[in-house]
This record gives C-alpha cells, sequence and structure tokens, in this order.
C-alpha cells in the first residue's frame, strides 16, 4: 500500500466520528491517519478505523508517552507511532512489536538520538518555529533517505518550503480536523491538501 505523506492528526476526535471522518479523508486521498492519545477514548477510535478501513489506510497513534500506551495501540490494529519527544523506551517498543517509529525531534541531538533508537522517519515540531532554513541545516547531516515530516504549522500554503529543504511530508492538525468540523469541511481541507501535496511533490 503506497501512500502520499500526509498524515492526518485528528487530535479530539471521538469514537463515534472516527470512521466517517477516516472514510472521508481516505477517500480525497490521505491514508495516513493519527489520533493522539489525548483524545477521548483514543484507543477505541483507533480499533474502530483501523477495522473499516485496514485495506486502505494506515491508522496510528500520536502523544503516545509509554511502552503501555504502544502496546495498547499495537492491540487496537494501529500500525503507526508518533511521539513528541524521542523517549528510546517508546521507539524500542514500537520497532519491537513492528510498528512504524515518527518520533518529534527539535534539535540534532534529539534526532540522531532518535535515529539509534530506531525511528522510521523524524517528526520536525513545531515546524513553525524550527522553520524550513533549521530542517535544511539538520537535514545535511542526516541520513538521505529518512524520511522527514513537518508538523506544527505546515499546511498547503507553505508545503513548498518544506518540499524544497528535504522534507517528505507533512503532520496536519487544526487545518484539517477540530473536533466540532462536519465531514464536509474536513473533505473540502483534505481536498486541498492532497491538491498542494501532489503539486509540491511533482517539482
Amino acid at each position: 500500500m503506497s501512500h502520499r505523506h500526509i498524515i492526518a492528526i485528528l487530535r479530539g476526535i471521538t469514537p463515534d466520528e472516527a470512521v466517517p471522518v477516516c472514510t472521508t479523508l481516505v477517500e480525497a486521498g490521505i491514508t495516513l491517519i493519527e489520533v493522539p492519545l489525548n483524545s477521548p477514548n483514543a484507543v477505541e477510535s483507533i480499533g474502530r478505523a483501523a477495522k473499516a478501513l485496514s485495506d486502505r489506510a494506515e491508522i496510528g497513534a500520536g502523544t503516545v508517552l509509554t511502552p503501555e500506551d504502544v502496546r495498547a495501540v499495537a492491540g487496537a490494529g494501529g500500525t503507526f507511532i508518533v511521539s513528541p519527544d524521542t523517549n528510546a523506551e517508546v521507539i524500542g517498543e514500537t520497532v519491537r512489536l513492528g510498528l512504524k517509529s515518527y518520533p518529534g525531534v527539535f534539535s540534532p541531538t534529539d534526532a540522531f538520538a532518535a535515529i539509534r533508537a530506531g525511528a522510521t522517519g523524524l517528526k520536525f515540531f513545531p515546524a513553525e518555529v524550527l522553520g524550513a532554513k533549521g530542517i535544511k541545516a539538520m537535514k545535511a547531516v542526516l541520513p538521505p533517505d529518512l524520511p522527514l515530516y513537518a508538523v506544527g504549522g505546515a499546511n498547503p500554503d507553505n508545503f513548498n518550503e518544506f518540499f524544497a529543504v528535504g522534507c517528505a511530508g507533512f503532520g496536519l492538525g487544526t487545518y484539517i480536523f477540530k473536533p466540532g468540523m462536519s465531514v464536509d469541511e474536513v473533505r473540502e481541507k483534505a481536498n486541498l491538501a492532497v491538491a498542494a501535496y501532489d503539486r509540491g511533490a511533482a517539482k
């Protein structure tokens, strides 16, 4: 299953919203979907979405802080873990269970700690503070084939800035989903994000 490198971050989603919202995202072309664990009954949402969309999308968890959280997500059918920091125990348990690991980094020290622990890719967060210039500087010393994601301030208006410095993709949070948004609003945002991503990736 190939994916656009766009991770939709559904912070605050509820289990009853999970399948309709995730289905809408998949239909728009976004097939990497993160449910942060500080959302209501997040593991249940992950389980419902993973069961409904297992052949069409990867459903993962964000704001993962402990190895126990990793095990709960894996048990629910999640396939990737996004953490806000470079906790080697979380990364290690993620890798041990065969899930993909995307820890949050802000400095070269963070980045190399995550790489040594087995990270699949790196989440530069908050990207709007680090900026494209900061990512470019770090990219020069990172493994060239390691996927980098800009998260926190990334949106279709600035995708090209981050593509230009070597980012593979983006995490989209409140841009693409906020509690109370309708499915139609999510679809509209997703369509705009996919169009901007495809334009940037084709350059």
